[in-house]
């Protein structure tokens, strides 16, 4: 039996890293997720077929925990798809969290390990991530559901206060691996909760893409800790695989923002760093009707989704006109930030759910070579991705961040609900440009008003 289940976590591992690979493109993506679900499927029933469960309790969990993910995954909205990715991320680091505690209350002096010292270290490595990542995960689905403001909350001394917790953290795990004293993985478990609090608190709404992609890598690291104290392999290969995963998005999205991770962890992205230029000028709003007559006349069109389009659920009437306009004679594109809405690939999700076709999907870098030549660019509900102050203004909390240029387009249209910042809290420059009209109201509204002035 032990070969038989050794045998198939082996082959769950192989299709995890094949679904995993599959998920790097639009046309492979769904398949890529059911194999990552078989191979999961595989791992829970080979171990289930372990000696010695209480199975009253797994079948219990199984129908509670399937009930509840089946009723979250279909209710939910693309727009309260990150914050449910947060919980999720969230709860694997409970999980986690929980094994290495049950393992303690199971075996205190860990006599019936082979290697005491190592399962002890395993035990608290888990608590500590698995901690951190839960309370920092409800953190973030606070403020990405908008429970709590998406600035960044600072404090006096609040860096300090971070660091002295973390380092009593680690004293007290040291001391649990060699005395396995009770009050002190007690300790760690209250100070690594408080420490995923006080670490995401200061990082502010135009982080949250990178924070949950670090979060769903911590929340493989804790699993894959948890894997070592119940010495279970393919538990381990996955948090390796989600870890890994996970922190390679985080690189990549930090490198597209021009930052390094420990300035989105630590720099309190929001809190400006001086007096910020002020913005000259108004924003001037524009109807449907004039709107038309541009964009009839366009010969080059580029489309700027941002987290609006979600909350309009836009995604579907903005493809329409897209397709209107390339049978009109225009060149269309759309422009994806890699930081675009509140969780990676938020828009590209979006726009393949309206069967966007992908090679009309371009990276910023490449709009920004042509964006001069562009006779129109439609954002819509985007905010910091397209703001100049990036650019222009060195006491911005978001200077030196890349962004995609349509302030250099010939005319720019954003679509917006009112004149309020965004959810950063950062006033957008763009909006007040001589080249920028207002198209004010719900984003899906106004598409479908464009649409139907080219049918009439």
């Amino acid at each position: 039996m032990e070969y038989i289940i050794n045998i198939s976590y082996i082959v769950a591992s192989v299709l995890f890293i094949f679904g995993i690979k599959m998920l790097g493109s639009a046309d492979t993506a769904k398949k890529g997720n059911r194999l990552s679900s078989i191979g999961m499927l595989i791992a829970v029933i080979v171990t289930l077929l372990g000696a010695g469960l209480d199975y009253t309790w797994i079948i219990a969990g199984l129908v509670i925990g399937s009930v509840i993910g089946i009723v979250a995954a279909k209710r939910v909205q693309m727009t309260g798809m990150p914050e449910l990715v947060a919980l999720f991320n969230g709860f694997g680091g409970l999980a986690s969290l929980l094994v290495g505690w049950s393992e303690f209350a199971h075996n205190p002096d860990f006599s019936n390990s082979e290697n005491p010292v190592f399962v002890s270290f395993a035990v608290i490595f888990a608590i500590l991530v698995g901690g951190i990542t839960f309370t920092g995960s409800l953190v973030a689905y606070l403020k990405l559901s908008g429970k709590m403001g998406g600035s960044a909350t600072t404090f006096p001394g609040q860096k300090i206060i971070n660091a002295l917790v973390f380092i009593a953290i680690l004293g007290l795990g040291v001391l649990f691996v060699f005395t396995h004293a009770a009050w002190a993985l007690y300790a760690v478990i209250v100070l690594s909760l408080l420490l995923g609090v006080l670490g995401v608190i200061p990082i502010g709404g135009g982080d949250m893409p990178v924070v949950i992609s670090f979060l769903n890598s911590f929340s493989g690291i804790a699993a894959s800790a948890a894997g070592f104290v119940i010495m279970n392999n393919v538990l381990i290969v996955a948090g390796c695989l989600v870890g890994a995963s996970g922190i390679i998005l985080t690189v990549i999205m930090c490198k597209a923002m021009n930052r390094t991770l420990g300035n989105v962890l630590f720099g309190s992205f929001g809190a400006a760093s001086g007096p910020q230029q002020e913005v000259e000028g108004e924003m001037k709003a524009i109807s449907s009707e004039d709107a038309y007559y541009i964009l009839e006349a366009a010969e080059s069109v580029v489309f700027v989704p941002g987290y609006g389009m979600a909350v309009a659920q836009a995604q579907h009437a903005v493809k329409e006109l897209g397709s209107i306009l390339e049978a009109n004679g225009a060149e269309v594109r759309f422009a994806i930030h890699p930081v675009a809405g509140r969780m990676p690939g938020h828009m590209n999700v979006l726009l393949a759910e309206a069967d966007v076709p992908y090679e009309q999907l371009c990276e910023m870098d490449d709009v920004n070579d042509i964006i001069e030549s562009v006779d129109v660019a439609i954002v819509i509900g985007a905010n910091d991705v397209v703001n100049p102050a990036a650019g222009e203004d060195p006491n911005s909390p978001i200077y030196g961040m890349p962004i995609i240029n349509v302030h250099k387009a010939r005319s720019v249209f954003a679509l917006k609900r009112g004149q309020g910042p965004g959810f950063s809290g950062l006033v957008n420059s763009l909006f007040f440009r001589e080249n920028t009209r207002m198209l004010y109201g719900d984003a899906k509204e106004t598409m479908t008003n464009l649409v139907a002035q080219f049918k009439d």
